[in-house]
């Protein structure tokens, strides 16, 4: 069994601080792939990194904009490979002259982010930070967001690599790694060269705290409806006008009134209306769908199609249309066909005394697109927290725990060649 000491935690620590400098926010608005320059600078640092590292094969791919690497087998025994992979991008926030600042043994009280501006980080308002009392914790300077989510969990894993690579005599199967661009606008993953990578299974490292595993998400689709009226002059529009904003209304009203995000937790879904818009003559509404079961997320989407019919059929020519484009699957309907995979991480938490933590992941990860391209990827954590703002922070032992995680997971495959634990997973 490895030890914290074991893993690198000065280049763990240096290699985030250098990624996280670099402006990856991704942009929904760009066609082009990746959709910032920042994401392709970023992937070429990482690349060298890699190479540098020792692992030999490094190679950044511009067709896909993926970094992916592999750290050959030393074992005689017939595993097959395991994947970990981290995204290159940010979120939709300032992330122009990050300067992280690290604070040395924290001691559990605040942590004044910007005097100037009076942004204080505190436990009184944040209290997981009271998890890394004693640890050097990375903050922002209260005016970008840190890019922990995901350059924690690219960091984490040059930790693990650097582990195996200095301790050759620990007997490890073939590792894949891979980070990928986009994901926070869910497009990075619909290009993983899933064929290349070729492992067996992965694990994604991306948010949350030690012992957290996320292997279920929701079950995601958006619908846009239009709909056609018929305008006249109120005065002379006694059966002619067929006004649009009346039947918007109708459609909303039509929908689960308890089932929004305002009212939703833990495995609870929605349907959502993020937007609308009305005339007499037309109107437009946009939903989105979110449901971890499989079966009431069709039914789901089989209501948005029988209001819109129940509207039709009113009418001598239909005055609405539905168009429904699904986002991505529940991971869990396959994981869960693969046991193996989570009792893996989970043997794993209960070896280094990690409380496991099996959590929903109420939204999508890069997991969903490369579990839907055949190889099963739940999400583990990267030791950070209030991602997405100038409020995030993650911890440089959080980071190594995260790598020792990764290193171990890879070692308990081979501790279980031959024999694998496949007791059955209550995921819900």
């Amino acid at each position: 069994m490895s030890k914290i000491s074991d893993f690198d935690s000065e280049l763990i620590e240096s290699l985030f601080i250098k990624y996280a400098k670099v402006n990856t926010r991704s942009d929904a608005s760009s066609h082009t792939v990746p959709t910032t320059v920042g994401q392709v600078k970023l992937a070429k640092m990482v690349e060298k990194d890699l190479q540098e590292l020792g692992i030999k094969d490094a190679k950044y791919e511009p067709e896909n904009s993926y970094v992916l690497g592999t750290l050959p087998s030393n074992s005689d025994k017939d595993l097959s490979s395991i994947g970990f992979i981290a995204h290159l991008d940010t979120a939709d926030f300032n992330a122009e002259n990050i300067q992280p600042q690290v604070h040395p043994d924290y001691d559990g009280g605040d942590i004044v982010l910007n005097a100037e501006k009076k942004i204080v980080l505190s436990p009184k308002e944040f209290p997981l930070l009271k998890k890394y009392v004693g640890q050097r914790v990375i903050t922002t300077d209260g005016t970008t967001l840190l890019g922990a989510d995901d350059k924690a969990g690219i960091a984490a894993i040059f930790g693990a690599l650097k582990y195996f690579l200095t301790h050759p005599e620990v007997e490890h199967g073939e590792i894949k790694v891979a980070f990928g661009p986009d994901e926070e606008i869910g497009r990075g993953a619909k290009r993983f060269p899933a064929k290349e990578f070729g492992t067996e299974f992965a694990y994604t490292l991306d948010n949350g705290q030690p012992g957290q595993i996320e292997a279920e998400t929701f079950n995601a689709s958006e619908a846009k409806i239009d709909i056609q009226g018929t305008a006249v002059h109120p005065g002379d529009a006694y059966g002619l006008m067929v006004n649009a904003v009346t039947l918007a209304n109708e459609i909303v009203s039509s929908l689960p009134k308890d089932e929004v995000p305002e009212k939703s937790r833990d495995h609870q879904g929605f349907i959502l209306v993020t937007d609308m818009g009305a005339t007499v003559a037309e109107a437009h509404i946009n939903l989105i769908v979110r449901e971890f079961d499989t079966q009431k997320y069709q039914r789901n989407l089989e209501l948005l199609r029988e209001i819109v019919d129940q509207i039709n059929d009113r009418f001598e020519a239909p005055r609405v249309t539905l168009k429904i484009n699904e986002q991505y699957q529940n991971i869990g309907d396959t994981v869960k066909k693969h046991p193996y995979i989570v009792n893996l991480a989970l043997n794993i938490y209960d070896r280094l005394g990690i409380k496991p933590n099996i959590t929903p992941f109420r939204g999508g990860t890069d997991g969903n697109a490369i579990t839907a391209k055949g190889i099963p990827t739940p999400n583990l954590f990267n030791g950070g927290d209030n991602f997405h703002g100038p409020y995030e922070y993650v911890g440089t032992e959080a980071m190594a725990k995260t790598a020792q995680v990764v290193a171990e997971i890879v070692q308990e495959h081979v501790r279980e060649f031959g024999h694998r634990d496949e007791t059955p997973v209550k995921l819900f």
